[in-house]
């Protein structure tokens, strides 16, 4: 590819000089040669022989003009191509080694010029594809260690029930019932969470009543907030919360957060849900206490099959995935999330626009 690239870079420099000395040897030859016998003759001097050397000395200057120029051409088009293809070479290797599975390599970025700028908007795109590669397969990890534990319990129990080890009653059948339900609900999580990837592309964004929506999503847990005895408080502004969301996805943001709420919140205790304006956006907080989470946690309860709650069983505390597809509906609709923790209390939020101008609906 340079070799190609320099040979036409080449030939443009080429045809310009070759085009520049015949623009001067067909004016020396008309207009230079005329004028010159015209002021030979207004002297009373004899043009032949003058007029014939002065065309040749003319002609071979501009030969030797012309060599000098396409030999300067020459090597500062070899000199000023070297710096200029050697990224693009170095680009072109690397891009196969990426192919090859390699996301670790960069191309060296030393000018500040298009080359350079080029070259960092590659590296960029490198690191992309890197993350994106260590997230699959961390997810494929996480995926199979979570699965791992029930089917390994589902197992035992068939390896016993063959073996006569244990009988074949309702209680055993209802705890291979239990962990088939978990296993179900796992993979229940992991489609909902390949779904929320692929919702930027797919949202029905409408005018949505946010405080509506919250007040929809406690009602299916109002019996397990009942035996838990935790009492919730929804705070909300006195004008109406209208949001541009799909409602489905909105929903499904709204309900992950109150299962969470439902799980981590202790018992005796309160749940805050707290609406207000913030600038362009809505934001939706979720307030209750939280003993066992860290500020060190924080960063990281947003990411796939992450439990901060580490004393919690996976059957109470869940795969980890919930707030996880949270952030990615969040962010689907050009809103943010966060978490807070301040005097023991956990404050989990969200931010979505007000309007349709926004990132997601542009």
């Amino acid at each position: 590819m340079k070799r190609h690239l320099i040979i036409k870079l080449l030939a443009i420099h080429l045809v310009v000089i070759a085009f520049v000395m015949v623009i001067v040897w067909v004016s020396v030859n008309t207009l230079a040669a005329g004028y010159f016998v015209t002021l030979m003759e207004k002297y009373n001097i004899s043009p032949e022989p003058a007029h014939e050397m002065f065309v040749s000395s003319v002609h071979r200057y501009l030969i030797w003009a012309s060599l000098g120029a396409v030999v300067l051409s020459v090597v500062l088009s070899l000199v000023m191509m070297r710096k200029v293809l050697t990224p693009l070479t170095r680009m072109t290797v690397i891009s196969k080694e990426i192919a090859a599975g390699n996301f670790a390599v960069r191309v060296p970025t030393v000018t500040q010029d298009e080359v350079g700028q080029l070259a960092r908007a590659f590296n960029q795109m490198t690191e992309s594809l890197d993350e994106i590669q260590t997230l699959r397969r961390n997810l494929i990890i996480d995926v199979a260690h979570e699965l791992r534990t029930p089917l390994t319990n589902l197992r035992g129990y068939l390896e016993a029930l063959i073996d006569g080890v244990i009988p074949a009653s309702t209680e055993t059948f209802s705890m291979l019932q239990e962990e088939t339900l978990r296993l179900v609900g796992l993979t229940e999580d992991v489609l909902q969470l390949a779904r929320a990837d692929a919702a930027r592309n797919d949202l029905n964004r409408v005018p949505t009543d946010l405080q509506k929506e919250v007040n929809l999503s406690i009602a299916p847990f109002a019996r397990a907030f009942s035996q838990k005895n935790v009492r919730v408080e929804v705070l909300a502004p006195d004008a109406l919360q209208i949001v541009f969301a799909d409602r489905g996805r909105l929903a499904r943001v709204l309900r992950n957060l109150t299962d969470n709420g439902v799980r981590y919140t202790p018992a005796g205790t309160v749940m805050t849900i707290l609406m207000e304006p913030r600038n362009e956006n809505a934001r939706v907080t979720y307030s209750n206490a939280c003993a066992e989470l860290s500020l060190e946690d924080l960063p990281h309860i947003f990411e796939r099959f992450y439990r901060g709650e580490k004393s919690r069983s996976r059957q109470l505390g869940g795969a980890g995935i919930g707030l996880a597809i949270v952030k990615e509906l969040v962010e689907a609709h050009g809103g943010k999330v966060g978490a807070d923790l301040t005097e023991g209390r956990l404050q989990v939020w969200f931010e979505i626009p007000r309007s349709a101008a926004s990132p997601a609906a542009a």
